[in-house]
């Protein structure tokens, strides 16, 4: 059943969808775990945008753009979204690649209920929440696929979660804009691999996907 509560939004969302070449069929759960991020918001604030159109936007498609760039992977692996917040991009992920096996991982109590939460009530048996530190994550193995969005620095990212990768693994850091400085102060032992500007439809400001790997 379709969210009747934002049939703008859902319109919206539906067309973001058709650009991304993406099943319309996601637009039904993607609208779902909108709502739910709405109705949690307004009590435990887990996101500062309140406004459901303006969250297809800014959470939605901003998670969805990195599928592009995406490294390959086999069916089933894993992916760590580390600082997930409220779900982004690890949930919207996890929700649109069923394929792909999910934890996301905040040290926020709040947000780990909500995303505990949403995994629940929508019933998603490829994603699991750590709560707690990046840092205090200890995994069985080493992750393939390690994403986070907005992290305060590169050199910041890489060293919380290198413990959580290998030699294959490549992090992925969803950035607005990235310096020189930026760049250059990675840890010794890593590399930026590739740059790929993200395009986010309705969204005319700078988003980029840097995928980095150890050398």
């Amino acid at each position: 059943m379709s969210d009747s509560k934002h049939p703008h939004s859902e319109k919206r969302l539906r067309a973001g969808l058709e650009r991304f070449g993406l099943d319309l069929g996601l637009t039904e759960p993607l609208m779902r775990y909108l709502g739910e991020l709405e109705k949690w918001n307004a009590t435990y604030n887990l996101s500062g945008i309140k406004f459901v159109d303006e969250m297809v936007t800014r959470h939605v498609f901003d998670s969805l753009a990195v599928l592009q760039a995406l490294p390959a992977y086999a069916p089933g692996a894993r992916m760590l979204d580390a600082g997930s917040g409220a779900g982004i991009p690890g949930l919207i992920l996890a929700i649109v690649r069923p394929d792909l096996n999910v934890t996301a991982l905040d040290s926020a109590g709040k947000k780990a209920r909500f995303m505990r939460h949403v995994i629940r009530t929508m019933a998603l048996p490829n994603a699991e929440v750590f709560e707690g530190r990046a840092e205090d994550h200890q995994p069985a193995e080493p992750y393939p696929l390690i994403i986070s969005r907005a992290f305060a620095s590169l050199a910041d990212y890489i060293g919380v979660t290198q413990h959580l990768g290998g030699p294959d693994t490549r992090w992925l850091s969803m950035k607005a804009h990235v310096d020189t400085a930026e760049k250059a102060g990675l840890p010794p032992g890593f590399a930026i691999e590739s740059t790929h500007r993200l395009l986010v439809p309705g969204l005319d400001e700078m988003r980029q996907l840097l995928i980095i790997r150890a050398t």
